[in-house]
């Protein structure tokens, strides 16, 4: 093996030996390539939103062996149209003879045959879907779409639906035949799959605003919004209908569940109710005003929007190129002069120009590859891309973050400064500087200027003086939002939901291996006679791959909203999810989703453009052919992954901040080199979260570690945020020591359960601190049950305590 290797290498020496320069150049990029798996990627041109765009996200509902289906709710619903209204089509008629047939269809959803309102749903389904046969566009079967399911809202179809899906849910002879069943197929759903298609399409067309809806949609979207996010539906908001859903499917009493619909539906839920990303500013800016913080230093969304991608860390074929090429330059004692001036002119220091032969320079013998630190040239400098005149002039100057200071920080300074000069302390005092040298004096008041205070320290303060003075307290006005209502409803079961979802993540994964006892969750996606022909099982392979991919989508947007949503609302709310997520694995979880070929799976093509919904109920279906569905579509990247990728790194971040136990976990799971992967995909969000992860470790990595990865330092350097006296690189601060971590979460855990037990445990409340009733008539009047006994000696007990006893009237009356 050495033999062949040694040869292989003297080969491919030879052939750059008789190769010019620049095909020289050439030749090494197509080895790194082929050697590292495209480790020269180019910038993704993506933008990170709550969302896709609506048409994508109507698409990825049906998956493509549903595909005949869309035939079935047409029939079904021409059948019902036709007897009851005139050969007239639906487009033509007008709006009370629209409302008229919704009503009637409506009625039909009653019936007690399950076949008649199997049709009846599809023939709602057909309407909700835009009843595209009469329709020639996208856009008209979107515009058709729009008004029909603003119609069947407001005829009451929704909470009607809602109703079916509990029987369905609670249907148990379809579960224990599921259960017997050995293998499950797309029939064992179609009533969920149909009453599922249409609350996702409700709910995502209705919360799509248009500048051109009426008053009366407008008004009607706010009113769902409450309702849905309010406990209307069976006592509790649709989304934890939703979870019971997930937590039955993981248990295996419900396999046939159609769970891609089901986390579809509860993501697009949670993101109506609760708001997106813009909503969480917001709200956090409000949250700030009425807690009389200082205003945030920058929006987030907007910063990370302006930044660019980093070039990736070099890999080991790279750092060996650079050392031939050292050692090539130091045989040299002369240089030609006019390369000397080819250098000069190509020296990105020197000219404003971008530099189109940039690859070939690196390759070129007289290039910048000369200075002292190769590695980190194009971090220090980046090169720049061709953007428009105006987009240049708007790149922000110096850092893109405003420093922030805890308050920890500037006592941890005081107290480090008072020992060091005077000999004491004075505890949490940062106002006392007597003493002390004047440059501290300044650096106390930079430190001070940057202070930066969180909703979530004052929330833990507060909370801190209820648990301290619960009687002089007062009662705590907690505000009834949706956020709130969807707490108290996950509550009790949130240990189990969490665990559930990430069951699904981990058999989504698509570094999972098969096994026999993992959960299935290709229900919903495999047809009942299988593919018997090369083209059917590539359709079926895209299929399959496309489902696990929109799974990962939904939970991942599912966990990040809600971890975001339950910070904001209440600090201890957002810490007991995340550490039930913790407690499941999510961590290790998440870095085995991370371990692939993460560029590979961001520009998968696992999608057939031509079979995606409207396009395939508008157009002629051109012919499928096995050399079609291998290209793919012409995307640069995957819109989803990519969104999957950045959400489960923030989810990761939000886990790990602060939390050194946790961050411990990422450094005895091996996190960094699989990070450090991911910072090959060049987009800057992205980029952003690896470095974060990175940052928080950096301590604990060791002196070699930093020293071999310096381009990834001044990265981190040079996109995340500053923690002013943070002293992330080296390690000696004192929360860097790793002792006792595990106090660290007992601590946690325990304040956690004191917060629920105050805040919703009634059952467990101290009596000694429970209101007291002092009414005389209200205590008179209650009923008290007096025990069997006394009742049988009643009159003696009367003689003893009461008659033979002298009572001074005048007394009691003073």
């Amino acid at each position: 093996m050495d033999v062949g290797g040694n040869s292989g290498g003297l080969i491919i020496n030879k052939q750059r030996a008789m190769l010019p320069n620049k095909s020289r150049g050439e030749f090494v990029r197509n080895q790194r390539k082929d050697s590292e798996g495209f480790s020269e990627s180019p910038d993704l041109e993506f933008e990170y939103a709550d969302t896709d765009k609506w048409s994508a996200e109507l698409s990825e509902l049906y998956s493509y062996t549903e595909g005949p289906e869309f035939l079935l709710n047409r029939k079904c619903f021409e059948e019902e149209f036709r007897t009851h209204v005139s050969d007239k089509k639906w487009t033509e008629l007008d709006v009370a003879q629209h409302r008229a047939h919704a009503m009637r269809l409506l009625d039909g959803l009653e019936v007690i045959t399950r076949e008649k309102r199997l049709k009846v749903s599809r023939a709602i389904l057909y309407m909700v879907q835009g009843t595209f046969a009469e329709c020639s566009s996208e856009a008209e079967v979107q515009h058709w779409m729009r008004y029909n399911i603003f119609l069947l809202l407001d005829v009451g179809t929704f909470t009607a639906l809602v109703e079916l899906l509990n029987m369905e849910v609670d249907n148990s002879a379809a579960c224990s035949s599921a259960v017997r069943k050995p293998a499950i197929s797309l029939a064992d759903s179609t009533d969920l799959r149909v009453l599922l298609n249409i609350m996702y399409l409700m709910v995502v067309t209705i919360q799509q605003e248009d500048p051109a809806d009426s008053p009366e949609w407008r008004a009607t979207r706010e009113t769902f919004k409450t309702e849905l996010g309010s406990p209307l539906y069976n006592n509790e908001p649709i989304s934890v209908m939703l979870f019971g859903m997930v937590t039955k499917f993981c248990s295996g009493h419900a396999p046939h569940f159609p769970m891609k619909k089901v986390l579809m539906l509860l993501w697009k839920s949670i993101l109506f109710t609760l708001g997106g990303f813009e909503q969480l500013q917001n709200i956090k800016v409000r949250k700030r005003e009425e807690l009389r913080l200082p205003p945030l230093p920058e929006d987030s969304i907007r910063v990370i929007r302006s930044m660019r991608a980093a070039s990736p860390p070099a890999s080991a074929s790279d750092l060996i190129e650079q050392q031939q090429k050292r050692a090539r330059r130091e045989h040299k004692s002369l240089i030609k002069q006019d390369n000397l001036d080819a250098f000069n002119e190509k020296d990105p220091y020197k000219s404003d120009e971008p530099r189109e032969d940039e690859d070939d320079n690196d390759d070129n013998d007289n290039s910048m590859e000369a200075e002292p630190f190769p590695m980190e040239r194009d971090e220090v400098m980046p090169p720049p891309i061709l953007h428009p005149t105006s987009e240049r002039v708007n790149f922000p100057k110096g850092l893109p973050w405003a420093p922030k200071v805890r308050e920890k920080d500037i006592e941890h300074f005081l107290e480090s400064s008072r020992s060091k000069f005077i000999g004491y302390t004075l505890g949490n005092d940062t106002d006392t500087v007597v003493g002390l040298p004047r440059p501290i004096h300044e650096s106390i008041r930079t430190l001070k200027q940057h202070k930066y205070i969180s909703i979530a320290e004052i929330q833990i303060a507060k909370e801190d003086e209820f648990q301290k003075t619960p009687l002089s307290g007062g009662e705590e006005d907690v505000e009834m939002c949706s956020t709130e209502l969807l707490y108290q409803g996950i509550l009790p079961s949130l240990p189990q939901y969490m665990i559930a979802l990430l069951k699904i993540l981990l058999a989504a994964a698509p570094t999972s291996k098969a096994k026999t006892d993992s959960i299935n969750i290709l229900a919903d996606v495999l047809p009942e006679e299988m593919p018997t022909t090369v083209l059917q099982s590539m359709k079926l392979g895209v299929d399959v791959n496309r489902h696990k991919e929109i799974i990962v989508k939904a939970i991942s947007a599912i966990l990040l909203l809600l971890l975001k949503h339950f910070k904001l609302n209440h600090v201890y709310q957002f810490e007991y999810m995340a550490q039930h997520l913790v407690f499941a694995n999510c961590i290790p979880l998440i870095l085995k989703f991370f371990n692939q070929n993460i560029i590979s799976y961001i520009t998968a093509k696992n999608s057939i453009s031509v079979l995606d919904f409207p396009y395939c109920v508008v157009h002629e279906l051109p012919e499928l052919t096995a050399e079609s569905l291998e290209a793919g579509d012409n995307n640069q990247f995957c819109w989803r992954n990519l969104f999957s990728c950045i959400n489960l790194l923030r989810i990761l971040n939000k886990l790990t901040k602060w939390k050194h136990s946790r961050t411990m976990m990422l450094v005895v799971f091996k996190s960094a080199p699989i990070l450090k992967r991911a910072l090959k995909v060049k987009q800057a969000m992205m980029q952003l979260y690896v470095l974060k992860l990175l940052k928080v470790q950096t301590k604990y990595l060791g002196r070699q570690w930093r020293k071999s990865n310096m381009k990834t330092m001044s990265a981190i350097y040079q996109k995340v945020r500053h923690r002013l006296n943070d002293d992330w690189a080296y390690g000696n601060d004192l929360d860097a020591r790793p002792w006792d971590f595990q106090a660290e979460e007992c601590a946690l855990r325990a304040n956690i359960e004191r917060f629920n037990s105050r805040r919703y445990d009634n059952n467990q409340r101290n009596p000694d601190f429970l209101p007291v009733d002092n009414c005389l008539q209200s205590v008179l009047g209650q009923r008290v049950d007096l025990p069997e006994d006394f009742q049988m000696n009643y009159d003696l007990w009367l003689e003893r305590e009461v008659f033979s006893k002298p009572i001074s009237w005048e007394e009691l009356l003073q």
